[in-house]
């Protein structure tokens, strides 16, 4: 997340009004502020950061499965370290292309570079925590990375900026210029330098002769002969599609809100990531106790219940955030025990490609319902959206069959 903060200040310190006013002329977009003009060229860095989610996914699984995870992850950090130490010479001036300035094309190429870097580091990363965590503390383990995952994202979307714009003071008071811009090569070597250090027993693999293609076939395979995995995998993707379509009804509403309004709808987000947390850290200490089903029927049912009540208490500050909150600890009670079913139900030698297919899933989950929650809150407005997701979870929960006993 700071990276993509980081990216976001570095693009609005690149580009000059003349050369915004140029791009929004070129594309036919009357923009009032620089502000507006700023968030048309984030796009493209989101853009960047989104095609190799969506694309090398499975790809970069298989190669997990062939490689060494360890020196994946490590690789991976230490070429990302290197690949951000080149940030400030997007500053440097030179030539305009497209009416934009050079350094802001590098930033989107760099990004897409650093996006196809985490492509391999994201299914080595899942596919690791299962050989350093016993089978019964799994699920404990899980909540741990998901805790630790949301209160990370929460952090860099609150404050990333801030620490990027002190660390820029605070370096200029010593005289140094430009250091701000070693946070983030500092954290990704620190992650390659930690992660070394890391004891991992993983037994060695023959190369493997089998094509692209059939290791995919042999991903989907998994999917079709484990109705577990293939289960869990459908919650992970139900669940995410979910969370991509709020993401768009938060600004419809905190619009309804007196005290938040369009602009804002970024509190209603970290409330649903402070709930993930919440509900991680209850689950880590009493998830044992239910089965994954009904973790996951509570999680769905509360969903759902959560989605009818957001329409009924708009304008209602303190209900909303109540009920943001209880979104994002419902959604702990579907990803934590779905993700630790594909991790103890994948076949160790298969878990990269899975997990990769996992990323390739998740990802496109996350932008197709961005555009259709949008087109269709336009058309039809908020409530009519807000019941269709809450029919669809559901319709989710009843699939887990609550009324068997497991």
């Amino acid at each position: 997340m700071v990276y993509l903060i980081a990216q976001y200040w570095v693009t609005n310190e690149t580009q000059s009004n003349e050369a915004l006013a140029g791009v929004a002329a070129a594309m036919r977009m009357d923009f009032e502020t620089r502000t507006q003009k700023i968030t048309l060229l984030a796009t493209g860095i989101y853009v960047a950061n989104t095609i190799p989610a969506m694309l090398l996914g499975t790809i970069a699984g298989i190669s997990v499965d062939r490689w060494p995870k360890q020196r994946v992850m490590v690789a991976s950090n230490g070429l990302r370290a290197l690949l951000v130490l080149f940030t400030p010479i997007c500053l440097l001036p030179g030539p305009v292309f497209l009416g934009v300035s050079w350094g802001f094309w590098a930033l989107i190429m760099m990004t897409f570079c650093e996006s196809v870097l985490t492509q391999f580091f994201a299914p080595a990363e899942q596919a690791t925590i299962p050989l350093l965590v016993p089978k019964k503390h799994l699920l404990a383990a899980n909540s741990l990375y998901q805790a630790t995952t949301m209160g990370a994202t929460i952090v860099g979307f609150a404050l990333g900026e801030p620490i990027i714009r002190m660390l820029k003071q605070l370096l200029i008071s010593i005289g140094m210029s430009g250091g701000e811009f070693l946070l983030l090569p500092f954290c990704y070597g620190a992650a390659a330098v930690c992660l070394s250090k890391i004891q991992i027993k993983e037994e060695s693999k023959a190369l493997s002769s089998q094509t692209v293609w059939q290791e995919i076939s042999d991903g989907l395979e998994i999917l079709k002969s484990r109705p577990t995995v293939r289960g869990a995998m459908l919650n992970l993707v139900l669940l995410y599609s979910l969370l991509a379509a709020l993401y768009v009804l938060t600004i419809s509403l905190a619009s309804s809100i007196d005290g938040l309004g369009p602009t804002r709808f970024g509190t209603l987000l970290a409330t649903s990531g402070l709930g993930m947390a919440i509900g991680a850290v209850g689950i880590a200490q009493f998830g044992h106790l239910v089965s994954r089903k009904k973790l996951a029927t509570i999680g769905l049912g509360s969903i759902t219940l959560s989605l009818i009540l957001l329409g009924q208490v708009r304008g209602l500050l303190v209900t909303t955030v109540f009920l943001c909150c209880l979104l994002g600890i419902s959604s702990a009670f579907v990803a934590i025990p779905a993700q630790t079913t594909l991790q103890e139900d994948t076949p160790k030698a298969q878990r990269g490609k899975v997990f990769g297919l996992q990323n390739n899933l998740i990802n496109i989950s996350l932008s197709l319902p961005l555009v259709l929650a949008g087109t269709l809150v336009s058309r039809y407005g908020l409530l009519p959206v807000l019941w269709l997701l809450a029919a669809i979870a559901l319709i989710a929960a009843l699939l887990e069959f609550p009324w068997k006993r497991y």
